[in-house]
């Protein structure tokens, strides 16, 4: 299948002469162009093996017939690692390609609060496994490791609400995509 023009080589118009209104549209739709490739080219960068597809990108006809990217995406691997701490470590992964664009978009807020909210539970299962050994190791110190459990875990997830300023409620994970929009 042929790619649409991506604003190169000679316009599908030419002899034609823009209007003012006209080389004003093009010269926006040629900034967006920009814009959308590098956005979703950090991503990419940022991303590396979590990248599952993309960037793909929709595409806008220009007055000169040309066809302009003016959003895009990148699908990424949300699911949870084989351990919670390897959780902890893909989720921070996931939120840093999420912003990886000084100008984040809405879809990829949601992702970092998806990835905060990952590593949230992942650090809730490390903080209960250490709880368990704890437990079995030393009897007493059990309580003391669940209190600190449960002060970290509300201090995580205040910051998630705080940074995303949403409230996130749901398991995150199991192998879904999510796609990054410019």
């Amino acid at each position: 299948m042929a790619r649409p023009d991506s604003g190169t080589g000679a316009p599908a118009g030419a002899g034609k002469t823009l209007s003012e209104a006209e080389q004003r549209q093009l010269a926006e739709l040629q900034q967006v162009d920009r814009k959308v490739r590098q956005h979703e080219q950090m991503h990419v960068a940022t991303g590396g093996e979590l990248v599952i597809s993309g960037p793909t990108y929709s595409y806008t006809k220009g007055p000169d017939g040309r066809s302009y990217a003016t959003s895009g995406e990148v699908g990424i691997d949300t699911s949870k690692a084989r351990t919670p701490e390897e959780t902890v470590t893909k989720a921070r992964r996931i939120r840093a390609t999420a912003l990886a664009p000084p100008d984040p978009s809405p879809q990829d807020r949601q992702v970092a609060a998806m990835a905060a909210q990952m590593e949230m539970q992942a650090m809730q299962e490390v903080a209960r496994q250490r709880l368990e050994a704890g437990k079995t190791a030393t009897g007493s110190r059990g309580a003391e490791a669940e209190t600190m459990a449960t002060r970290q875990s509300f201090r995580v997830r205040e910051a998630l609400q705080a940074y995303a300023g949403v409230e996130w409620n749901g398991e995150v994970g199991g192998g879904r995509r999510m796609s990054f929009y410019a």
